[in-house]
């Protein structure tokens, strides 16, 4: 009975007809958390089944993993961060709650960069994770935990954070689908912020179909958030995967296919494009200028944000106390209490606002033109490990085509286009109006099933099959 690479229905199908019980089920991928998390550093706490079962719901069963983020009741929750190494939150947050109904199992919580800031999980104060595909490179960040995870084939999906490109990095790099929500679809409430009107909360995983069934869970209307969205019932995304394309219109923003962008990635991307043109979209040119001061923009405001978000982490309530923060963390910290001080605030976080919004006027501009976006999750494939981590700057370069997504608040979709020469997974992101994940799901959706990249991605990682 073969297991490996199967997707969310799949298994769910094999759970319905008796082929495998729940338990049988977590046992299988507890057992390869125990074989391959030593050599891959995905998870750092690990769970046991839950005796709680909804009969009803899709996910009933399924066995999930989720970036270290989020609390949960009574299972240890660091944010990678040495500060809270032995904290146990005495509640769920909501996106945890909402799976639990749903009659998933939650089997771990993975590795990230400490709070989310980085690229690469080299910034957690525990371990770096290591790529599947390379042990020598990135799993990418700040979700880099889940991104190997579900890559290897140690959970089923996973719920990540993305502040910057935390889910739609680890999930190119790794060679699996991420979802960047829009702002306030999903619920942060039970998230620990990093930048909190960047902060989303979106579904991990190996197709686009499993990422529509997971959104349909996990989306809508929580009231212990005041920034989530007022849909009280989600729109029903497993039901619109299959339209036509014809006669729609992505965009290409000048410039984001050349200059600086690896050239296999490059190509990948106008491979992929020439597919698009077979379902009968029309490919169109479109501004957007001022995304080339995103990057200033969002660490203004990310920074800003973060060091008035980690101020409640004194060590007086709970945690360890500041000592404990690591270099990423102070950096980031500092820059922001400088950025917000009397003097500078005019000169630097209002100026980066008013960049924000000319940003978020330039996608509203562009989508009036178009149904979606293409871009590159990032201009190369993972780097080494080791290989940007002493240059602050490089590797907040490494999101230049991401911030400028979370800075509008719009919904991406990360998707495999392909693998390099060296054997690493290529990629781009569909990029959508606000609240309209189902055209971006749509687009992946008949990407996959023409190109199949699924099942070149389940190829490439046939070293972790049983």
């Amino acid at each position: 009975m073969e297991i490996f690479g199967k997707t969310i229905l799949e298994l769910r199908k094999m759970l319905d007809e008796k082929e495998i019980s729940e338990s049988e089920l977590f046992e299988y991928f507890r057992k390869r958390i125990e074989k391959y998390n030593p050599s891959l550093n995905a998870f750092l706490t690990t769970c046991e089944i839950s005796n709680e079962e909804n009969k009803n719901g899709i996910l009933n069963g399924i066995p999930f993993s989720m970036k270290d983020a989020f609390s949960t009741k009574g299972i240890k929750t660091t944010a990678g961060s040495r500060v809270l190494e032995n904290y146990v939150p005495p509640f769920d947050a909501t996106v945890f709650a909402k799976l639990k109904n749903s009659g998933a199992n939650l089997i771990g919580k993975t590795n990230q960069d400490a709070w989310g800031h980085g690229s690469s999980t080299e910034n957690s104060q525990y371990f770096t994770t290591k790529n599947p595909w390379n042990l020598g490179y990135v799993a990418g960040g700040s979700s880099g935990g889940e991104g190997a995870s579900i890559s290897a084939g140690l959970s089923v999906f996973g719920i990540g954070e993305d502040t910057g490109g935390s889910i739609r990095m680890p999930s190119n790099f790794c060679g699996i689908v991420g979802l960047k929500v829009t702002y306030g679809l999903v619920s942060r409430y039970g998230a620990i912020a990093y930048a909190s009107s960047l902060d989303t909360v979106g579904p991990m995983a190996k197709s686009v179909e499993d990422i529509a069934v997971i959104l349909e869970q996990i989306a809508g209307n929580d009231p212990f958030d005041a920034t989530s969205t007022d849909f009280i019932n989600p729109p029903k995304y497993t039901s619109k995967l299959k339209n036509s394309l014809v006669g729609k219109k992505i965009g290409i923003p000048k410039g984001y296919l050349e200059e600086g962008v690896d050239p296999e990635v490059s190509e990948s991307i106008k491979n992929s494009l020439k597919i698009f043109e077979k379902f009968g979209v029309q490919i169109v040119e479109i501004d957007l200028s001022t995304t080339k001061y995103a990057i200033e923009s969002y660490y203004l405001i990310a920074t800003s944000e973060t060091s008035s978000n980690l101020a409640r982490f004194d060590g007086i309530r709970f945690g360890n106390n500041r000592e404990s923060f690591g270099d990423e963390a102070k950096r980031r910290m500092m820059l922001g209490g400088f950025t917000l001080s009397a003097g500078y605030y005019d000169a630097y976080y209002k100026k980066a606002a008013q960049v924000r919004t000319a940003i978020s006027n330039d996608f509203k501009k562009a989508f009036n033109e178009v149904d979606v976006i293409i871009t590159p999750v990032s201009p190369t494939t993972a780097f080494k490990i080791g290989e940007n981590i002493n240059d602050p700057l490089q590797m907040y370069l490494t999101d230049v085509y991401n911030v400028s997504i979370n800075l509008a608040g719009v919904p991406s979709l990360a998707i495999p286009s392909g693998v390099s020469n060296k054997g690493l997974p290529m990629g781009f992101q569909i990029i959508g109006k606000h609240f309209n994940e189902e055209t971006i799901l749509n687009f992946g959706y008949k990407f996959e099933q023409e190109t199949d990249f699924f099942g070149v991605i389940k190829k490439g990682l046939e070293r972790y099959k049983d």
